[in-house]
């Protein structure tokens, strides 16, 4: 399969080791506590957005509180919690990589990488107007594009390098020993693309992204998004994520499938 199940995959595995993190690959992909957060939760909402009206911003924000309201305890940061609250929300200015973690959908829907781009921008501008929050979920979405119709590595690091200046010439056992917790999409969206770019499979890719010892779960999300567009995410996986969705999350995410995909 493949897909956002990259996204949503990622998160339940790295759930467990979001605040427990871990600086190894040797871990159980799924265990009792393997849950969906706030990067699932997301995620959906942008893919509802896609299935019910595209070119409206009014009908993405919409489904953001929406979603965000009916998952209060989903682990969203301080400032977008009160963005849900808010009767007329503002985009308030956001670098973390909330705007990276839920971009995916956008590359799957586009027809082009410029529309990728597009959808991307407006799925992150809403909240993460910030240069750097923009760039994180565009970055994160032409990888996912471009690996969708079939780039390889070295064109995807090289584009993404040129286009949005990260660093990806680092290696994972360069950044892991010293790498820690970072929320912001500058200090973890150019590790999770890296996290991809070394792996030899979409399970290797997400061992890869929770054994950085940081934002397990988002940065899973993140390099699972671009990992399930380039191989095939195993029945195994599949089966015990989309096993981990509620009906309403699940009926989004079936909803997308068949639109979409």
């Amino acid at each position: 399969m493949k897909g956002i199940i990259g996204a949503i995959a990622g998160d339940i595995i790295g759930s467990p080791y979001e605040f427990n993190g871990i600086k190894s690959k040797d871990f159980h992909l799924f265990s009792k506590v393997s849950t969906f957060t706030d990067d699932t939760v997301m995620t959906l909402a942008i893919a509802k957005w896609l299935c019910e009206d595209i070119e409206s911003m009014d009908v993405l924000i919409k489904n953001l509180k929406y979603f965000g309201n009916k998952y209060p305890n989903a682990g969203y940061g301080g400032r977008f919690r009160q963005w849900l609250k808010e009767d007329s929300p503002e985009a308030y200015g956001s670098w973390a990589n909330g705007s990276a973690m839920r971009v995916s959908p956008c590359a799957w829907v586009a027809d082009s990488l410029e529309e990728a781009q597009d959808l991307a921008y407006k799925s992150a501008v809403v909240t993460h107007n910030h240069p750097e929050g923009i760039k994180g979920a565009l970055a994160t979405c032409d990888a996912i594009y471009l690996a969708r119709i079939g780039a390889k590595k070295e064109e995807i690091k090289d584009h993404v390098e040129v286009r949005y200046g990260y660093d990806l010439n680092r290696t994972l056992d360069e950044i892991r020993p010293s790498y820690k917790f970072d929320v912001s999409c500058k200090g973890s969206v150019p590790e999770s693309i890296i996290c991809f770019l070394e792996a030899q499979d979409f399970e290797d890719t997400i061992r890869n992204a929770v054994s950085l010892g940081g934002d397990a779960d988002t940065q899973a999300a993140i390099a699972g998004s671009i990992a399930s567009a380039y191989w095939d995410v195993s029945k195994n996986i599949s089966y015990k994520a989309i096993h981990r969705l509620d009906y309403r999350l699940l009926n989004v995410f079936i909803e997308f499938e068949e639109k979409f995909m």
